[in-house]
């Protein structure tokens, strides 16, 4: 089971089946790894809020018959408050049959779709440069899966548009150097296109679910992207992984005033380094990175109109 629902109300769930704890405290943006069910006959899924002791007042039951031998992904997605999220499209269980624990072809990557974004439209996901600039999934609408896609084991960028092929964003696709060969995995569109309108909840992106569960891994807006300009030409981040600290080098500078924050994979932010004062030439920055936990971070650069996102790992 994978939690993608957006609405801050259900930060965490628990997931009951029957009247056993199944999953205790499910955050946003994390799966389960595959877990074993009868088959044949049905079973009771509750989706409650977190520390619940029963599935009294749960926030939706279900009822599924699971077929021998198949495999099901399910999401958790929608929203569940009653106000401050535009569209509220309601909170609901998608599954998905015959879901992949691995890849069929071991040279390969194959690769699954599933469009959460509540405030998303229908949007197509095409590859830039590679693959002769294919088209992988088209018009794929709110709540729905693609087919799986068999493809080799690159580094991609992805481009995210709308059904009349308007860019919406890229993302890089780093297949290669995660090691995803031989692996099945999940593309989830998630968040929210205007956080304004949503309770200020989290920012529209594409995050990868791998079979063996965890947090959520997230494609980082490509460096060629300038939807909202970048804040320098360049942006080095070094060493990295890192221990104790990592030094950021900006080149070509594109705006002189901008914050430096440090995320986790929900968007957590965990450090908070300021605005910094940017000048022209080569800006080098000194990241305290002692107090944070071993683990896959972002690193974040804003200012009133552009933005870079580095991905961060974090060693003990």
């Amino acid at each position: 089971m994978v939690h993608n629902s957006a609405d801050l109300a259900a930060a965490s769930v628990d997931v009951w089946l029957y009247n056993t704890l199944l999953l205790d405290n499910l955050a946003f943006r994390t799966a389960s790894p595959f877990i074993d069910a009868q088959a044949g006959v049905p079973f009771v899924v509750s989706i409650c809020a977190p520390t619940s002791t029963d599935t009294v007042g749960a926030i939706a039951h279900y009822t599924f018959t699971l077929e021998e031998g198949g495999s099901y992904l399910i999401v958790a997605n929608g929203i569940v408050s009653a106000s401050g999220y535009t569209p509220a499209e309601p909170f609901d269980l998608y599954v998905t049959a015959g879901a992949r624990e691995s890849a069929l072809d071991p040279t390969l990557t194959d690769i699954l779709v599933f469009h959460g974004s509540t405030d998303a439209p229908t949007v197509d996901v095409a590859v830039i440069a590679v693959l002769g600039g294919a088209t992988l999934v088209n018009d794929l609408p709110y709540g729905s899966f693609s087919d799986y896609l068999e493809v080799p084991t690159a580094n991609y960028v992805l481009q995210v548009q709308t059904a009349d092929g308007t860019p919406v964003a890229d993302f890089n696709a780093p297949l290669a150097t995660l090691g995803l060969q031989g692996q099945a995995i999940t593309v989830f569109a998630s968040g929210f296109l205007d956080p304004s309108m949503n309770s200020n909840g989290p920012a529209f992106g594409l995050w990868v679910s791998l079979a063996s569960g965890g947090p959520l891994v997230p494609l980082d807006l490509s460096t060629g992207i300038r939807s909202n300009g970048a804040v320098a030409d360049g942006v080095v981040l070094y060493p990295n992984p890192a221990t104790g600290s990592a030094t950021l080098e900006l080149s070509g500078v594109q705006t002189d005033r901008t914050s430096v924050q440090i995320s986790d994979l929900s968007g957590r932010i965990v450090k908070d380094f300021g605005i910094q004062q940017l000048g022209s030439g080569v800006n080098t920055l000194q990241l305290d990175l002692s107090n944070l936990a071993a683990g896959s971070y972002r690193v974040q650069l804003n200012s009133t109109d552009a933005a870079s996102t580095l991905p961060l790992q974090v060693v003990r």
